[in-house]
């Protein structure tokens, strides 16, 4: 088959690259953040209407996903992040070796997750269950975490609960209800729902680096340190990727459920990890986790994009 580069990640690249050129200042930046906000809720309302009731008990029903989604990022994960400390100085500065220790303690993202679960066709009714109940136990797991392995110090207040609720759950049985009247005819044009997937990740994308410029989060980063996180980056999230696809076939998961493992158990959440740093570390240190946070994040939205157009065209095994 004749490789051609994908219009997703075209667009996602162009998000990356302007958010370096010409980030967002200001008032433009609180507006586009708040846009994000709305974004999302309203993909969260559409999937809620596409779905059939059913569709969404099957989803909760199917603990052997759940409990794999949970394993690969609160247990799978965090190990990678331990071995990842033992890389001599030369492949990783320690500074950067802590990054990515505390980017492996985070939920799993969620809008990209079902975005790319989505366009993949796989369970998106399960990846919307996973992929929440990781977030919302990430409110707690990961500030223990961080205590335990990082000796963070601080708190995650019950508004980042309700946060997560009000942006996600929330909208998501509202549309569960409209969907008696909507429903059909959102299943019937499902170009609504592909163009509202896709400018919501763009736009997540062009955020997310925008802010990080605007910050300073890249003055400080030379060639080789960036190179050096890049290649530990780009090895940790191919040895989830490749873990969860074969982990998925080990369970006897049909294919849309692996989908759904391989999108959910294989991402870590820049918009949660990021607030949460500023809250459980020093500020010296949050400073420094944001970067691999940041590389990560864009790497798997990247990756998983190109990987979610294949799976889309009937391809039944991941690139290697």
């Amino acid at each position: 088959m004749r490789a051609r580069l994908e219009p997703l990640v075209v667009l996602i690249v162009a998000a990356l690259v302007l958010g370096l050129v010409l980030p967002a200042h200001g008032t433009v930046a609180v507006l586009l953040d708040r846009l994000v906000v709305v974004a999302v809720m309203v993909l969260f309302f559409l999937y809620g209407a596409r779905l059939t009731t059913s569709q969404v008990l099957d989803g909760v029903r199917a603990w052997k996903l759940q409990g794999s989604m949970l394993a690969a990022t609160y247990l799978v994960f965090p190990a990678l992040g331990l071995a990842a400390q033992l890389l001599p100085d030369a492949v990783l500065a320690p500074s950067l070796r802590t990054g990515l220790l505390y980017l492996t303690l985070l939920p799993s993202t969620v809008q990209s997750s079902v975005v790319l679960t989505s366009i993949a066709r796989g369970n998106v009714a399960g990846a919307v269950t996973g992929a929440t109940v990781s977030n919302v136990l990430g409110i707690v797991v990961t500030p223990l975490l961080v205590v335990v392995l990082l000796g963070g110090q601080g708190v995650v207040g019950s508004g980042g609960v309700l946060r997560t609720l009000g942006m996600l759950l929330v909208p998501f049985l509202l549309g569960q209800v409209a969907g008696r009247w909507i429903g059909p005819w959102l299943r019937a044009h499902r170009r609504v729902t592909k163009v509202s997937d896709q400018s919501t990740i763009v736009l997540v994308a062009y955020v997310a680096v925008s802010a990080a410029t605007v910050s300073g989060t890249w003055d400080e980063v030379t060639v080789v340190s960036l190179l050096g996180l890049l290649v530990v980056s780009a090895a940790l999230l191919a040895i989830m990727l490749g873990l969860t696809w074969v982990a998925g076939g080990w369970w006897g998961m049909d294919r849309a459920d692996r989908v759904a493992l391989l999108m959910c158990g294989s991402k870590k959440s820049l918009a949660t990890g990021l607030p949460m740093a500023a809250i459980l570390l020093p500020a010296t240190m949050a400073a420094t986790v944001a970067l691999p946070v940041v590389i990560f994040h864009q790497m798997q939205i990247i990756v998983c994009a190109a990987l979610a157009r294949r799976l889309a065209r009937g391809t039944t095994e991941p690139a290697a």
